[in-house]
This record gives C-alpha cells, sequence and structure tokens, in this order.
C-alpha cells in the first residue's frame, strides 16, 4: 500500500506537469504557435495578405473555411518556382540534346532551326520562337520510351548547369516558393504544378525539388504509341504533343488531371492569366498570385517585353482590377535562391 508521502508525491507529480504542458505549448515554436513559416520573405503587405488568406480558410468555424478536400492549390513552374531566363530551361535541355545527338544528323548542320542554335546561344533559340524550338524538341524527344526519357533528365539534371550562374538547374528554385510549397502542405493543401512544360521532364525530379510528387504534375503531354520493345511492353514519343498545358489549356489540365478548382493559384505570366481567372472564377474565398520579375541585381528583370516569361501590361491591369497579389521580387523576398545570403 502506498504511504500518505507517497500519494501526496504522486498528485504533486500530476499538479506539475497539468501546470507546465500550458507553458510548453505557449512556447512551442510551431507554425501555429508564432514561428514564421516564411523566412525568406519581407515583411511587406505581400507576405502578410497571403499568410492571412491562409490561415482564414483553413481555421474551422468561420465562413471562410475550406474542408481539407478542397484544399487545392497550383503553381506554374518555370518563372514562378525556377528561374525562366536565359532561356526556358526545358528549351535548354532539348539544345543540349541535339548537340549530342548532332553527329548523326549531318543534314542539321545546313537545315534551320537546328543550324542557328547548334552555332550559337540561347539568343539563338529565342530567336527561333516557340515553333523553331518545337521543332527542335521533337527531333530530339521523339521515339524516345518514357524510361529512357525519364534517364536522360535524370542524367542531365545531375550534371547541367545554368550559363550564368553556375549552378545546377535544381539550384535555380526559389527559396521563398518552397517555403509557401512547405507552408500550404502544412496547413492541409494538397499542391500541384500546372505547367506548359512537358510533365514528363519535370516529374524525375520536382519531389526532391519542391516536394511535390510525380502523380501531382501537369503539363503538356506528348503523343505515345504502346509497342513492344525487346519483348518488353513500352510507352514511346511521337513528333506530335497531345496536349499543350498553356493558356486556355491550364484549366483544361486542372480539370482534366486534378478534378477541382484550385483555391489557390500562383503564376508568373501571361500563359498563366486562364488559370488564375478559373481559380477565382469559382467563387468563395480565393487567392490568385503572380511572381514578378524586377530585381536585375539577384535575378531578372523583365516583363511586357520579354519573349520569355512575358508579363503584358495587360496582364498587370487585370491583376490590379480583380484584386490578385502581385509578389515583387526585389521588394517582398529578402533571397531568392538558396544559395544567397537573406538581405
Amino acid at each position: 500500500m502506498r504511504t500518505q508521502r507517497q500519494t501526496v508525491s504522486i498528485f504533486l507529480i500530476i499538479l506539475t506537469f497539468l501546470w507546465i504542458t500550458p507553458i510548453v505549448r505557449a512556447l512551442d515554436p510551431s507554425p501555429s504557435q508564432g514561428k514564421d513559416p516564411l523566412p525568406s520573405w519581407k515583411n511587406t503587405t505581400t507576405k502578410k495578405s497571403i499568410i492571412a488568406f491562409v490561415e482564414k480558410v483553413t481555421k474551422e468555424g468561420t465562413p471562410d473555411y475550406v474542408l481539407p478536400a478542397e484544399r487545392i492549390a497550383t503553381f506554374d513552374n518555370d518563372g514562378t518556382l525556377w528561374a525562366e531566363q536565359p532561356l526556358y530551361f526545358p528549351w535548354i535541355f532539348a539544345i543540349d540534346r541535339l548537340k549530342a545527338l548532332a553527329p548523326g544528323h549531318p543534314e542539321w548542320k545546313d537545315r534551320e532551326p537546328f543550324a542557328s542554335v547548334l552555332k550559337g546561344g540561347p539568343e539563338k533559340a529565342v530567336a527561333a520562337g516557340y515553333s523553331g524550338m518545337n521543332t527542335i524538341v521533337m527531333a530530339t524527344h521523339a521515339g524516345m520510351t518514357t524510361e529512357e526519357f525519364n534517364q536522360a533528365v535524370n542524367d542531365w539534371i545531375a550534371v547541367a548547369k545554368h550559363p550564368k550562374t553556375n549552378r545546377y538547374y535544381t539550384e535555380m528554385v526559389y527559396q521563398p516558393m518552397v517555403e509557401i510549397l512547405a507552408y500550404l502542405r502544412e496547413k492541409g493543401f494538397k499542391t500541384f504544378i500546372v505547367s506548359g512544360g512537358a510533365a514528363d521532364f519535370m516529374r524525375p525530379w520536382v519531389e526532391k525539388a519542391y516536394g511535390i510528387p510525380a502523380e501531382q504534375v501537369v503539363g503538356s503531354n506528348f503523343t505515345m504509341n504502346f509497342k513492344i520493345r525487346n519483348g518488353k511492353p513500352a510507352l514511346v514519343f511521337l513528333p506530335k504533343w497531345s496536349f499543350i498545358d498553356d493558356g486556355p489549356g491550364k484549366p483544361m489540365g486542372i480539370h482534366y488531371y486534378i478534378g477541382r478548382r484550385p483555391v489557390i493559384a500562383f503564376g508568373n505570366s501571361d500563359g498563366d492569366r486562364e488559370m488564375l481567372q478559373w481559380t477565382q472564377a469559382g467563387g468563395g474565398a480565393r487567392l490568385m498570385v503572380l511572381v514578378h520579375h524586377d530585381d536585375s541585381a539577384r535575378e531578372w528583370a523583365y516583363g511586357a517585353n520579354s519573349k520569355i516569361g512575358t508579363f503584358s501590361d495587360s496582364l498587370m491591369t487585370e491583376a490590379k482590377k480583380n484584386g490578385w497579389v502581385v509578389i515583387s521580387m526585389k521588394k517582398d523576398w529578402k533571397r531568392i535562391f538558396a544559395f544567397e545570403k537573406a538581405e
């Protein structure tokens, strides 16, 4: 049997536990208890408005509360989650493949757009435009199986470096956006990439870079054939797109592959306009965000006159009219890349 002293000791232990637990919880540095979920962001109105929206739609018992199953957030990739200058990175991948395959295609030396791109740098690819680069993409990707293409992307992403920074391309991701992705997932959102780039180009590496699994990538898709190669079933790319996930294609891709209208959508260019329009049209609380590239010192400053990531004046006007949030890289981000020191 317990002595009276033992009983008193047990009671004091229980009382101490009940007294100290609320204090420990109050000091717990979890996001819900005061830890800054976006440390690479300056404490501007932009950051405050994003956090306020997320807190509002995830707080039960409020008029704007969004059920966990409906918490969908979509993100463009090029120019929104990672850099896109001096050329879209998937195009650089295609150019590197063009150079690697060129010895087996002597006819490319005298045929455009191959000849100019092989001889010149990124500026020649920009001059070739979407039509010219599409020709190169099809010439370098068609005929590959999905497994072969996946391996080619993995091999490239492991060694290729950006022409200006000499950093691996996966180091060119925007640290503030990585934090947004993590914050939204912590709040119960499912995060999707909805990009004009080829889905098969992104799926091999996005989970490691962003925490987004391959099955949550919506992108442009190649037409494919099912074939038996070396006695095994294979999916083989044909020189034709089956779906272009850009502009009006983005809401279609969201409907086809996600099946729910986003509550939050992030983009950075005219190609994301329809995705943001579609998101806002859903009614209720919605957050539409555009990343504006206006920092020539730490990244690039470009907009209406750029052939890469065009952010037209009409898009800015529409953003202001409709209450979309516009992120200023220069004013809103302490740092842009993880390898930088925060301002």
